[in-house]
């Protein structure tokens, strides 16, 4: 399987920010995010061929059992539920983080970590008309959605950029006629750089203050900035 990267670190985002975790980023993703972060494994996906065995090898290298399957979008990656199922055999914990338009299809997962992609993701002209209208139409999938919330331990992480982008998420969660509870959604800053971060963060706190949502820092900007590997 193409792989682009993998590493150690500090779990960034989400329900278990600060878990040191072995990250497996696959490279390939049927989206096109215009703030991607991830480029080289989006936009122009880069990468070098795995096996399962071989990534199995690696997680088991490092301490502590925490594996983050991340990408691109590792939901399309070849042999995913076969290296999600020896990770199973292994004895770890499983987060898969996603953007959640592939339906899980019962594969081995502890945490489902969905990242739902709202109106602010949308490409811009470096994209041809047919690749914005692919993304407008694969980023929302509210069957595949309910399938990961009915099967799956699972959070919520919208990438937020404006209040708007917040009344936008409230209409989406509630086309999907399922309970959520506020503190299984996680409101993240769009950010890549700490100032932008620290800014954005002031006002989506106390915004998630008032509506019972869990706001979502994004830990690795603050302790190593925006880089590969981290």
């Amino acid at each position: 399987m193409l792989i682009s990267e993998t590493f150690y670190s500090l779990q960034g985002e989400g329900e278990l920010t600060g878990v040191p975790s072995v990250f497996l980023r696959t490279s390939g993703c049927n989206l096109r995010c215009n703030w991607c972060d991830t480029p080289y494994a989006s936009w122009n996906p880069e990468g070098t061929e795995r096996s399962v065995a071989d990534l199995v090898a690696e997680v088991q290298s490092h301490p502590g059992r925490h594996v983050v399957l991340t990408g691109g979008e590792p939901m399309i990656a070849k042999n995913i539920r076969d290296l999600a199922a020896a990770l199973r055999a292994d004895g770890r914990h499983i987060t898969i983080e996603t953007a959640a338009t592939i339906a899980p299809d019962g594969i081995a997962c502890d945490l489902a970590s969905m990242s739902p992609k709202l109106g602010n993701s949308a490409p811009d002209a470096r994209l041809s008309d047919a690749w914005r209208a692919r993304h407008e139409a694969t980023r929302w999938n509210p069957e595949v959605l309910r399938a990961w919330v009915d099967g799956y331990t699972y959070q919520f992480k919208f990438v937020v950029s404006t209040p708007a982008d917040v009344e936008e998420m409230e209409t989406l969660i509630a086309s999907l006629g399922r309970d959520i509870p506020r503190h299984k959604i996680l409101l993240m800053p769009e950010a890549i750089t700490l100032d932008r971060l620290r800014e954005r963060s002031a006002w989506l706190g106390e915004l998630c203050k008032e509506r019972g949502y869990r706001y979502a820092h994004r830990l690795h900007i603050e302790l190593y900035g925006n880089k590969r590997g981290t």
